[in-house]
């Protein structure tokens, strides 16, 4: 059996991290999740309003790093829960387990929050030159120019 799911949104509140009676951290929060077609009449994108629950670390990383506003990717699973209402009626609602979420944005496209990785400064041990038949791109130029071609398509 699969039950995997992936969303982008942006979140609709800032995360609410709340602990259970044995401390494991568990944080809510809901993302707005854009359609991706426009509705004939109105010619407007729906949005779904999509809860999703992160445990442990993953929570805590939430909480600490995304706020309202931010874009974020889950990666995770579906989930049904049942319940029963104050009137007593049984009701079901869908959720998203998130086993990993991700940054959608860069910190300066959000309003606030964020998380910048420290700066690694190792000398790189692999040899990142041209490879033979490639020239070093002019000066402003996005491209190399490829010497000795000889005009055929390898296909």
């Amino acid at each position: 059996m699969l039950n995997k799911i992936f969303i982008m949104g942006r979140l609709t509140r800032d995360p609410e991290l709340r602990r259970t009676q044995t401390g494991t951290s568990v944080a809510s929060f809901t993302l707005a999740v854009d359609r991706d077609f426009k509705d004939k009449t109105t010619g407007e994108r729906t949005t779904d309003f999509i809860d999703v629950v992160a445990w442990r670390q993953t929570g805590e990383f939430v909480s600490r790093f995304f706020t309202k506003g931010r874009m974020a990717v889950v990666e995770g699973r579906l989930q049904m829960r049942e319940w029963t209402d104050k009137e007593g009626n049984k009701r079901r609602s869908a959720e998203v387990v998130a086993d990993n979420v991700y940054f959608g944005d860069s910190r300066r496209d959000g309003d606030g929050g964020g998380y910048s990785a420290p700066a690694y400064n190792a000398a790189p041990t692999a040899d990142y030159s041209a490879p033979s038949g490639f020239s070093a791109p002019a000066e402003g130029s996005q491209f190399a120019e490829l010497s000795g071609d000889d005009g055929e398509l390898p296909f």
